[in-house]
């Protein structure tokens, strides 16, 4: 079967080691991957047979945003196996937000990513609105959710935001609520709501997993790894004992993304 990583996070090489050291101390994680460079990711997914790669990055100030967006532009040009979400930042206005969307489209981008808890903002701030408003219509919003020690990223915040902008599609990263997975069940019944699987697994059951994946549908999950937090060869073994289906599986590992992204059948 295909495999596309929904969820994978890469940075310059002169950086990279320090990013990735900074998120494991974010999350009090021992970070798998040590240095989350582009060629990393490949090599890392490569021994796990996954051969195409959603890749992000987050900005933490607003000035921050074009270079990140730029640098993941030679990314993606670079590796035609990399598909990219560009980062936007809160303090940006409604016009620069609308002004990289565009720089987006342009560029063969086909999604954003938003890390509330990192960026420090709640997702049903007015500040954050701006966000849905000037991607209604045009670009999938993949969302870090939950985390028990904040409250920025809860499901409850998500839930009303994907009822008020029904035009957005949203991915609730970490089924939906990472350590607030039974708060992910506040999202039944909403259509433009999906799920990726990374940083999950680690910590629930394969049977609670079959759950959630029952509860919404297959059809609504991604597979992911969020390199360079795990391996990716343990996420698959991980992955690979939710008892789920061929079909379901295949759905998850490539189908539902790229029907998403790129309106494939």
């Amino acid at each position: 079967m295909e495999i596309i990583d929904a969820h994978a996070h890469i940075y310059p090489e002169k950086i990279a080691s320090k990013a990735t050291e900074t998120i494991g101390e974010f999350y009090s994680i021992k970070m798998q991957m040590p240095k989350g460079t582009a060629e990393r990711l490949i090599e890392d997914g490569k021994r796990a047979g996954i051969t195409r790669f959603v890749v992000h990055s987050v900005a933490t100030t607003a000035r921050q945003v074009r270079a990140i967006n730029t640098f993941l532009k030679s990314e993606i040009d670079a590796h035609p196996e990399f598909i990219g979400f560009i980062t936007l930042h809160q303090d940006l206005t409604e016009e620069e937000i609308r002004a990289e969307i565009d720089f987006a489209l342009e560029n063969g981008f086909h999604g954003i990513k938003l890390h509330p808890d990192f960026q420090k903002f709640n997702i049903d701030d007015e500040v954050a609105e701006k966000f849905y408003r000037a991607a209604s219509g045009k670009l999938p919003i993949l969302l870090h959710m939950g985390d028990d020690r904040y409250e920025y990223s809860k499901p409850r915040r998500l839930v009303r935001m994907a009822k008020k902008y029904p035009d957005v599609n949203f991915i609730a990263a970490h089924f939906g609520g990472y350590r607030c997975w039974d708060e992910s069940e506040l999202y039944v019944g909403l259509k433009n709501v999906y799920f990726d699987t990374c940083s999950s697994l680690p910590f629930i059951s394969a049977e609670r997993a079959k759950e959630l994946i029952d509860l919404f549908g297959a059809d609504r999950f991604f597979f992911g790894t969020d390199f360079p937090m795990w391996d990716a060869v343990e996420e698959l073994e991980r992955f690979n004992k939710i008892p789920l289906t061929d079909t379901e599986r295949e759905m998850i590992f490539s189908g539902n993304i790229k029907k998403l992204l790129f309106n494939s059948k």
